[in-house]
């Protein structure tokens, strides 16, 4: 037994003092299966933040397409009422009244280009102004049409729905009168409201603002650990590529 352990002991010494001078680094210690699993297993995220995040994606877009919409909307408007009129020569009045029903109704915007008063005949629906009262605007279809002493053109009109003429002879003022071509039926009132200054400014204003504020609710909005996790992904391709 003395031998044995006298020859055998030096021998591990002389493995491991080679070893040693070799350089050689002893191995690492590897952790177990279930410590490796603990590490590279992430959070699993809660079910409450999960809604939170969905539900702030939802309503960042939300947000982003009523400004859009309220930005199409102002553009049209003004487009419509500013830019029309005054490329197109057209004008647009609402009705009031139901004297011209069914062809136009209340509510209804009616279209009127200016035309020659010498090419207006019986059957056309004018707008113009009234010759009594606080000479309103009116918009009625001519039943007669006369010559004045002074060489100019008076009109009897009617509304489609009245039971008799008007009660005045109007002599049309200038070289054109607006002449219906066409009917908008149900947006004369929309119309009207947005011609009032606070629509407009509301309009003008609030649309650019409320995109501006979807905009940051998607940044707000976003998922951070997403975002960690795609850029994680694009190191590791940029490190194996």
């Amino acid at each position: 037994m003395s031998a044995l352990s006298t020859i055998t002991t030096p021998a591990v010494r002389g493995r491991r003092s080679a070893a040693a001078g070799n350089g050689t680094q002893p191995a690492a210690v590897v952790p177990s299966v279930l410590e490796t699993a603990a590490v590279k297993q992430p959070a699993a995220a809660t079910p409450i933040a999960s809604t939170t995040a969905a539900f702030r994606r939802i309503a960042g877009k939300v947000v982003r397409v009523i400004g859009m919409g309220m930005l199409v909307l102002a553009a049209l408007v003004f487009l419509f009422l500013a830019i029309g009129p005054r490329v197109l020569g057209y004008q647009t009045s609402t009705m009031l009244t139901g004297s011209m029903a069914p062809l136009i109704n209340p509510g209804d915007v009616v279209v009127t280009v200016p035309t020659p008063i010498t090419d207006v005949k019986v059957g056309d629906i004018i707008t113009y102004h009234i010759p009594v009262e606080d000479q309103r605007v009116e918009t009625h279809r001519i039943t007669g049409i006369s010559t004045t002493a002074d060489g100019g053109v008076a009109v009897q009109t009617k509304g489609d729905a009245n039971n008799g003429i008007d009660p005045w002879i109007a002599t049309l003022q200038g070289k054109t009168v607006d002449k219906h071509v066409a009917t908008i039926p149900g947006v004369g009132n929309a119309i009207r409201a947005l011609r009032q200054p606070i629509v407009m400014n509301i309009l003008m204003y609030g649309a650019p603002t409320i995109l501006v504020i979807g905009m940051l609710a998607s940044i707000w909005t976003k998922d951070p650990a997403k975002t960690t996790l795609e850029e994680t992904a694009g190191g590791r391709d940029e490190a194996i590529g």
